[in-house]
């Protein structure tokens, strides 16, 4: 499938290389391309790893197997095949991926339960065992590749390669973060639709180091979305090798915590945002606003129901200020809402307030910001102290052509 680059792409960061992960492609030829399809990294003894996975009652055997070994804390290494999800896939599949795991499980001289395997691409079909030894043999044997070429080897439908960086000062040590991501289209939480994957040298203890991944999941992965749907294999994993030598961070109310935090929310932000800027045929960004509502979680179910309605999603891909088709999906969200209270407005511009269109109201400027690529709806509720933002994108006929053609 030839994929043009996104409009909304943005070219991939400058990342420094993080101690004590080292990443490595291979060509397992899961499809008929000419590709590297499957990431190989391996990490310090010691390390120290957190994951956030998909709510999907479908979800794959590397989904299953990854909540069941996130528990034990560590990691050693991580495997990410890419063109073929083998979800769906019965026993045939979870014996793919326990292979997988005893193979790297044997070179590194680590429990298995230490290694995690990821897999994205089409669903029902069960990973060949023998392209995914071969594929795992060479990527043991590789040179190490750089940031952008794992960011390229994890994609599928993905047009461009998404990665994010950002550092903080944790005890007087400068610690490092690192992240790579792939998805464009089957997204909505719970998470996101993806495989994001971050890296970082602090020292954290496992349970903290879930607790941070989780909050930060909350704010960042689970508030996006291109087409309302959840896939079988998403998956977010954090490995803190711990080689900047710092103290090790196991709570809030340790030195550096908050900045690390930061930090980390930084980065699953950018990730996040990069995933919808590459949404399948997308055209335009959008971030939506919600204020007023009766608390957050019910402002985040409105934003969400805005975001993936797509009529709203359509008008705005026609540059249509159709401020109606968000009264909609306020509407239809099933929170409290008054008709008499809500305010909407487009990049600035409120269109109109406490249930009524303004007297005054000038759409040439809300027509000048709906032209551009980086669209904000605000909607204001008018009925307590709830918000949240969220970020989607339009719906073309791009979006289409690309899933008409996925398979092929």
């Amino acid at each position: 499938m030839d994929l043009t680059p996104s409009p909304l792409a943005k070219p991939f960061p400058a990342m420094p290389a993080i101690d004590g992960a080292v990443l490595r492609v291979a060509r397992a030829r899961y499809k008929e391309w000419d590709r590297a399809d499957l990431t190989f990294a391996e990490l310090a003894e010691g390390t120290s790893v957190a994951g956030v996975f998909t709510k999907s009652a479908c979800a794959s055997s590397e989904v299953e197997l990854g909540r069941e070994n996130v528990a034990n804390g560590h990691a050693r290494a991580l495997v990410v095949n890419a063109g073929n999800s083998n979800a769906f896939t019965g026993y045939r599949g979870r014996e793919a991926v326990v292979q997988i795991m005893e193979q790297v499980s044997e070179a590194l001289g680590c429990p298995a339960e230490q290694v995690f395997v990821s897999s994205t691409g089409v669903i029902g079909v069960p990973l060949p065992k023998g392209k995914a030894r071969a594929g795992v043999a060479a990527a043991l044997e590789a040179q190490p590749c750089s940031w952008e070429e794992a960011a390229s080897a994890i994609g599928t439908t993905d047009t461009f390669t998404k990665g994010a960086h950002a550092s903080a000062l944790v005890g007087g040590t400068r610690v490092e973060l690192c992240g790579i991501i792939k998805g464009s289209g089957m997204i909505a939480p719970d998470m996101a639709t993806m495989l994001g994957y971050i890296f970082t040298d602090a020292a954290v203890e496992p349970a903290f180091l879930q607790q941070m991944l989780s909050r930060a999941s909350s704010e960042t992965f689970s508030c996006i979305t291109v087409d309302g749907d959840t896939s079988t294999s998403d998956t977010v994993m954090l490995f803190a090798t711990g080689k900047a030598g710092n103290p090790v961070l196991s709570g809030w109310e340790s030195a550096g915590a908050d900045a690390f935090y930061s930090a980390l929310l930084e980065v699953c932000r950018e990730l996040a945002q990069l995933v919808v800027r590459d949404g399948e045929g997308a055209q335009k960004f959008i971030e939506i606003a919600v204020t007023g509502a009766t608390d957050d979680a019910s402002a985040r179910k409105i934003a969400m129901s805005i975001a993936n309605s797509p009529l709203v999603k359509t008008a705005i891909a026609g540059g249509d200020a159709n401020w109606g088709r968000v009264v909609m999906a306020v509407g239809k969200a099933g929170e409290p809402a008054d008709r008499d209270s809500l305010s909407i407005g487009f990049g600035g511009t409120w269109a109109a307030r406490d249930g009524q269109p303004l007297p005054d109201y000038d759409e040439a400027p809300v027509a000048r910001h709906l032209e551009g690529q980086d669209i904000r709806i605000d909607v204001d509720l008018g009925l307590g102290a709830g918000r949240a933002t969220v970020w989607t994108c339009d719906l073309t006929h791009g979006y289409i052509d690309i899933n008409a053609d996925y398979r092929s």
